[in-house]
């Protein structure tokens, strides 16, 4: 069984995701951030999320897309979420400008069977180090973001000196 198979099972997404890289991929300007991305460049784990960085200027027609794809939206003061009545993904459209530049570094990649632009891992590590450092998030999300820096650096050490000082700390010979 693939990934996509699985993932499709329990999440009855079905074709969710490449519905929305579809739509993503006609607007341009795109990428795939947060913990789905993460899982291109590292050991994936489980994730019920479809995080991604599209330009501000196509929000307006992204919105109206969804619906007509039958996806109910969300407007919310940081991202335009976006869910299935039958589906368990999540799909969220940051409006942090801070995100802006990140489709122009993005790689093609794959994910659950599908190929899309994913925001390059340099990108990722510094959207985590935001996430991690937002002392408005909830604690259970900024501990998903500590594990997720700190499966970037086992996997890719050369990031362990860019890491915040608590999760460097915690790499043998790379504390205080």
């Amino acid at each position: 069984m693939t990934a996509a198979t699985a993932f499709d099972l329990v999440s009855g997404s079905g074709d969710d995701l490449r519905q929305i890289v579809a739509l993503c991929e006609a607007l341009g300007d795109y990428c795939l951030i947060g913990g789905l991305a993460i899982n291109c460049h590292v050991e994936p784990v489980y994730t019920m999320d479809a995080d991604f960085a599209l330009a501000m200027s196509h929000l307006t027609v992204a919105r109206r897309r969804l619906r007509e794809l039958g996806f109910s939206v969300e407007d919310q003061p940081h991202s335009l979420n976006a869910l299935r009545a039958d589906s368990q993904l999540r799909i969220q459209f940051t409006k942090d400008p801070r995100y802006a530049a990140f489709p122009a570094r993005a790689e093609v990649r794959e994910t659950l069977g599908v190929r899309l632009r994913v925001a390059s891992l340099p990108d990722l590590l510094q959207a985590k180090i935001w996430a991690w450092s937002d002392p408005e998030r909830r604690l259970s999300k900024r501990k998903k973001d500590e594990l997720d820096l700190i499966r970037i650096a086992e996997r890719h050490p050369r990031f362990i000196p860019q890491m915040p000082e608590a999760i460097r700390a915690q790499f043998p010979g790379h504390g205080p």
